[in-house]
């Protein structure tokens, strides 16, 4: 049975983890991004927003060109060529993500109540779980980014809805789902922190064990 400190330490590895993965699904579920425009016609100024999360969006006018109107859409069926590809890449990057988030959770629970070898199954297999998610999850957040200040889809969008207005002044914001990826790589790598402060510690306290006899002080050497 492992000590009290190392179920200790592992234990709370595995609700950071737990912690993590509760954070990346709801941060799934909500809104990412939202892209607003000026949209100009005869008619006046108004203004047509997209708020858009990972799969699904809502397209609101309001007096865009002459009207009011809200829109619902999927996302990866509206969206082509590059950004299409992008968005893709980012939703697996995450369910990826959330996969080594699995097999942290599962590795630290183990560890927590067994000694296994020095395997996949020890902290090393929480290092490579735990090191993917935190990778994975930055790059998807890096692409997302990108993706959305770089691609026109949301303003074709916009102007699928409101033509013949004139549009202009497009302005992105980040929203809650995108900032809780960041919490998420932070509690991953508290998960990892913890496990390696008692790897650390025991391989310490393992190589004070093994000091050679000449370290020894010489008047214990003489008996």
């Amino acid at each position: 049975m492992p000590s009290l400190k190392k179920t200790l330490h592992f234990l709370a590895s595995a609700w950071c983890c737990a912690g993590g993965v509760a954070l990346l699904g709801y941060g799934m579920a909500v809104n990412w991004s939202s892209i607003a425009v000026d949209c100009k016609s005869s008619n006046g100024t108004g203004l047509g927003a997209v708020t858009m999360g990972l799969f699904e969006a809502i397209v609101v006018l309001e007096t865009c060109p002459f009207f009011d109107s809200e829109n619902d859409i999927k996302v990866m069926q509206k969206m082509e060529g590059v950004s299409l590809v992008l968005q893709y890449i980012v939703v697996a990057f995450l369910v990826l993500a959330l996969i080594g988030s699995a097999g942290s959770i599962l590795i630290t629970l183990y560890n927590s109540i067994s000694n296994p070898y020095e395997t996949y199954m020890g902290p090393v297999g929480l290092y490579t779980c735990g090191g993917c998610s935190v990778v994975l999850s930055f790059l998807a957040i890096i692409i997302y980014v990108s993706n959305v200040h770089l691609g026109e889809f949301a303003v074709a969008w916009i102007r699928m809805f409101a033509t013949p207005g004139e549009l202009s002044n497009t302005k992105v914001t980040m929203e809650l789902g995108y900032f809780l990826v960041l919490p998420y790589i932070a509690v991953n790598l508290l998960a990892i922190l913890l496990v390696y402060l008692y790897v650390h510690a025991a391989y310490t306290r393992q190589k004070e064990q093994q000091k050679p006899t000449e370290d020894a002080p010489k008047e214990i050497m003489m008996y």
